[in-house]
């Protein structure tokens, strides 16, 4: 089976940075995408960063310019630079790897891991 662990969250004060880490680990022969995901107490789940194993990327409008999302296809581990933060980006942040294929058991599928906490104070 797939397993996508997160590091990297916690305690930071406005106009901080953190960086956040997600592994994936199993049988794993490729991810198509991969990406960060956000929800904050009260608010929708929304997308925050993906990227593809061709590197483009795409950003919710309110963090282009201050978070930078990359991957290392060969460690399958996908990071979100986030810089400049700010309370409302206060959220638990979800890993997710996107058309995930596998020596073992079903193609195509995603997986999600169970979210990093992290807290911008003003």
């Amino acid at each position: 089976q797939v397993q996508l662990v997160e590091s990297g969250g916690g305690l930071v004060q406005a106009g901080g940075s953190l960086r956040l880490s997600c592994a994936a680990s199993g049988s794993i022969v490729s991810i198509n995408s991969m990406g960060w995901y956000r929800q904050a107490p009260g608010n929708e789940h929304e997308l925050v960063a993906i990227i593809t194993s061709g590197g483009t990327t795409i950003y919710k409008d309110s963090v282009k310019g201050r978070f930078t999302i990359s991957r290392d296809n060969a460690k399958n581990t996908v990071y979100l630079q986030m810089n400049s933060l700010k309370p409302e980006d206060t959220a638990v942040y979800y890993c997710k790897a996107g058309l995930v294929r596998t020596t073992t058991g079903p193609s195509g599928m995603t997986y999600w891991g169970k979210g990093a906490l992290v807290t911008v104070s003003s």
